[in-house]
């Protein structure tokens, strides 16, 4: 409320530029104050971390230095506090500075400055040792607020030029900083480099320095307000001096720079819109991507050809508008031909008959292309709603991307997953139906900035074929963040990104590539561009480790960012040409994507045998017969769109939500960061058990997910080290998962993939207790049938190095085949010096042909239970290490492969005597788990032998 007379005496004022300096005093007082007297009381205890202390490492981090030691952590809290009071009057005055009538920025930027001191207190006064959930959760929202404060502030920068220079190098700084300390802290983390920490711990106060002075550059903007307390009732004795109406004027008539975005009041119906439309995107990639699953559990049960493969086709039914009737319907009545798509896509998880389900999923996603194309269609004269739809489809893709990301790479409202194996079904429908009748709200327009349909349209055909590509690339690679991850991932030590968290970066790539793509349409239709991502695509294909991720983020970038151009060109068509058979172009791809690894079961299909590379080319051809269309047909309306305000104004939200998104999955990143403190079951006794098992791609007998009832099978059976075989579902045929990652976060143990998606293989993989010190991978040779892979890696058990191998050889169909894998790998185990295991699947009976090559002088190994006449596929054998239990779990529902264990111990002589012993006699610490014993439990239980077998 205004005072109730206008003059007085005015009885203090100062320069606001003083707000400045007291806040960045007090927070440099708190951080460094901390940290003189840690270092002064505690250097010793605050240098040391979990794996060195000094003199490996030898400065403090933020962290250890603010922790929970008396009195720096009180010297921090006091300054925090005093800190708080400027920080508040900061955020204030920069708002008043910047604000101006009918504009959102300002606002935005004041609330998201609250939020973030409010957060800063909140992790500053609740400490790990008090909350460790409440701390992180603070900690991440502060971190991922920084960003929009940053780049606001930016945005709203007075014309002042030293302020600008300013702000611009230190936002360059803190971001800059960013990249080095991920990489150090992953140094120390994950590799355990001595000295890491404390680069890590430079770059890291670093952050706050530049964090600070980043805030403290207000000074120069500050200096324009003079902040006065004045006596309107004269009651005081206060300075006779006013407030001059000079300065004033000066205030009122402050220049802001301000993004056209941004420009207007905020529209919270016009974003509730673009959420139902991003929500709706969602959904379409959700059903899409469930398809490939749904089909691959017939053929992968009828070890072939099951005829339910011609599901795939399902994605073609635009072609149906081509009939003009029925495209008018399509897009009258387009509405219900979403909720046609969403509503069984999404009940399909209730259908308990697994080729229902899979029909279910069919006709969801022969409605969702049908709705989808009509929608863009129906829009083809309104450049602005139409750029906002192509980018509600995409958004879909990057948020179906981090729902994956967030729940270890399974979209948690597929047909496979339900509430026991993490599915969010219900909630994901009943935020599908509003979203998708809100989104299909009937719209009136008024044509203004439609094209003429007159001119040169580029060819129809190409269009297409350039949507099929365009397609299968979206699908293919960056429906799950961790693909381009293991297409380039090589193995230990890791020289290279790993799938967290450099899966946000993918993501981040994703968001960027699409933010190119509407801001610079004729960039991103050049042919220079189709070139750079071109050349990231051979680098993705070729190379791996940072050089193949790096190639792999520039294809991301540039695909995202052509698909707006293909989209806008293919709609000016006939949507039966460039979408019908844009879709069938996609279908081949994907048929030709699985044929090259399943060549052993398909027809025609040696003629495409490990042919990756012919995939990616035909890929690339593909969109640039999309571009040479784009070139001639978006010519004309090109120039409309970029300058059309409403076009901005309807894109603006998107791409809020899409900047949010990046936000989401940084925390994602962050909060799933692996720890790498893994601890073995039985320490005491230096033992641990080892296992293999095939786990049939993750899909159980019921075409549900298996990871969690995988993950609960073995903890109970106390597994440190495990083999996992037929593990490769990186292709759109598999849904592009990554079972691995679940496995691994929530077992606690290191993971290491066999030859990638682009080597061909049914995949391997090793988890491990133990550090991972080294590993090769290896592509058996196989002349006739599919390719044997094999992953030899050496661990760190106890301090022993011990060599482990895993290894899946070929069918039985091809007898010679199996005999130089036979040969191959009995050369590489006899070469080791060191103990050794043997985790395999080998298509051969005890004591027959490739037996004695496996096992036998040859190789060096022994079986580990010579007696076990029963086995035909899985093997364990060994060498100088010591043996003292093996048991078979039978497979329960999970896999059609039972699960075989061996017990060793290392720091004793081997012996490889068959002399048996009761378990009686065998301490508790290396007996196998008493769960499984009789009937077990949830059908896994001790079998064949009926229990476990125990050797002196």
């Amino acid at each position: 409320m205004p005072p109730k007379f206008k003059e007085g005496d005015i009885v203090f004022s100062f320069s606001g530029s003083w707000i400045s300096y007291t806040h960045t005093a007090f927070a440099y007082i708190a951080f460094l104050g901390a940290l003189v007297v840690g270092t002064w009381l505690h250097y010793y205890k605050i240098v040391e971390n979990e794996h060195y202390g000094y003199p490996e490492e030898w400065f403090p981090s933020v962290s250890a230095t603010i922790g929970d030691r008396y009195p720096e952590r009180s010297v921090f809290m006091v300054g925090i506090a005093l800190t708080s009071g400027p920080r508040f009057a900061l955020v204030a005055l920069y708002y008043f500075l910047t604000a101006r009538p009918n504009s959102s920025l300002p606002k935005i930027v004041f609330w998201v400055g609250v939020f973030r001191t409010l957060t800063c207190g909140g992790w500053t006064y609740v400490t790990s040792t008090d909350d460790h959930d409440w701390h992180d959760i603070f900690m991440i929202s502060y971190l991922v607020a920084t960003l929009p404060w940053t780049l606001g502030c930016l945005a709203l920068s007075p014309p002042n030029p030293k302020a600008i220079k300013y702000r611009k190098i230190l936002a360059a700084l803190f971001f800059g900083t960013l990249v080095p300390l991920i990489y150090f802290f992953i140094q120390h983390k994950v590799h355990k480099v001595a000295g890491a920490y404390t680069i890590y711990a430079f770059f890291e106060w670093s952050l706050i320095l530049f964090d600070v002075a980043f805030d403290a550059v207000t000074m120069y903007d500050f200096s324009s307000f003079e902040i006065v307390v004045r006596d309107v009732k004269g009651l005081s004795r206060g300075n006779a001096k006013l407030l001059k109406d000079e300065i004033k004027e000066k205030e009122r008539n402050q220049a802001v720079i301000q993004s056209s975005t941004f420009d207007g009041p905020y529209n919270w119906w016009d974003l509730s819109i673009a959420l139902a439309d991003v929500y709706n995107g969602f959904v379409f990639w959700t059903v899409l991507t469930s398809l490939g699953l749904c089909v691959w559990y017939f053929p992968l049960w009828h070890m072939g050809i099951s005829g339910y493969e011609v599901a795939v086709m399902s994605t073609v039914s635009p072609l149906l508008l081509g009939i003009p009737a029925f495209r008018s319907l399509a897009i009258k009545y387009n509405r219900w031909f979403h909720l046609s798509a969403v509503i069984p896509g999404l009940l399909a998880w209730q259908v308990t008959n697994q080729a229902n389900r899979l029909f279910a999923i069919s006709f969801a996603v022969w409605q969702g292309c049908l709705a989808w194309t009509a929608t863009w269609y129906a829009e083809r004269g309104n450049t602005g709603r139409l750029q906002a739809r192509i980018l509600a489809w995409t958004i879909g893709l990057v948020l179906s991307s981090i729902a994956k990301f967030a729940c270890y790479s399974n979209n948690p409202l597929w047909p496979i997953m339900r509430a026991e194996n993490g599915g969010w079904n219900w909630t994901g429908l009943l935020l599908a139906i509003p979203a998708v009748w809100h989104s299909t709200r009937p719209v009136i327009t008024s044509g203004g900035d439609q094209i003429s349909n007159s001119g040169q349209k580029g060819s129809s055909l190409m269009a297409g074929v350039g949507v099929g590509g365009l397609l299968f690339a979206m699908h293919s690679l960056l429906s799950d963040s961790s693909t381009i991850i293991s297409w380039t991932w090589s193995g230990y030590p890791i020289n290279g990104p790993q799938q967290v968290p450099y899966g946000a970066l993918t993501i981040l790539a994703m968001g960027a590539g699409l933010l190119f793509g509407i801001s610079t349409p004729d960039l991103l239709a050049s042919w220079t561009a189709y070139g750079i991502g071109a050349v990231g695509a051979m680098f993705l294909t070729y190379y791996k480790d940072w050089a193949g991720y790096y190639g792999g983020l520039v294809f991301t970038v540039y695909v995202c960012g052509v698909a707006p151009v293909l989209i806008k060109s293919a709609v000016r068509h006939n949507p039966a040409v460039t979408f019908g058979f844009g879709f069938f172009i996609y279908n081949l791809m994907v048929l030709f994507h699985v044929w090259v690894v399943a060549y052993a079961f398909v027809p025609g299909g040696p003629l495409v045998r490990e042919r990756s590379d012919w995939v990616m080319i035909c890929t690339v051809l593909q969109i640039g017969n999309g571009v040479f269309s784009a070139l001639t047909t978006n010519a004309q309306s090109r120039e409309k769109t970029t300058k059309s305000p409403r076009g901005r104004k309807q894109s603006a939200y998107y791409l809020h939500i899409l900047f949010a998104l990046q936000l989401l999955s940084m925390s994602i990143a962050y909060l799933r960061f692996p720890s790498n403190d893994y601890r073995p079951y039985h320490p005491e006794e230096k033992s641990f058990t080892a296992g293999i098992w095939t786990i049939h791609f993750s899909l159980d007998n019921d075409m549900w997910s298996s990871e969690r009832r995988m993950a609960q099978a073995i903890r109970e059976l106390e597994v440190d080290v495990i083999g996992l075989l037929e593990s490769d579902t990186q292709r759109i045929i598999m849904g592009n998962r990554d079972t691995m990652q679940y496995l691994a976060e929530d077992l606690g143990m290191y993971v290491d993939y066999g030859p990638g998606p682009n080597q061909h293989t049914w995949g391997s993989a090793l988890l491990s207790k133990f550090p991972i010190l080294n590993s090769t991978h290896h592509l058996l040779p196989s002349p006739v049938g599919e390719l044997a892979p094999a992953i030899e890696a050496t661990l760190d058990v106890y301090g022993t190095p011990v060599d482990v191998f895993v290894f899946h050889s070929g069918q039985e169909e091809d007898p010679e085949d199996r005999r130089q894998q036979s040969e191959y790998l009995a050369r590489i185990m006899s070469a080791t010096p060191r103990p050794a295991i043997l985790l395999s699947y080998l298509v051969v009976k005890p004591g027959e042909g490739n037996y004695h090559t496996y096992s036998g002088p040859g190789s060096g190994m022994h079986d580990i239970d010579m007696s076990d006449w029963d086995r035909w596929c899985e093997y364990i054998l060994y060498k100088d290490i010591k043996r003292t239990g093996y048991a078979r779990v039978s497979r329960g529902t999970i896999t059609d492969t039972e699960i075989q264990l061996g017990k060793f111990v290392v720091g004793q002589p081997a012996d490889y005597s068959d002399t048996r012993i009761s378990e009686e006699q065998v301490p508790p610490g290396l007996r196998f788990p008493a769960l499984f014993k009789g009937e077990g439990v949830r059908g896994h239980r001790y079998h064949v032998f009926d229990e476990p077998r125990y050797f002196a």
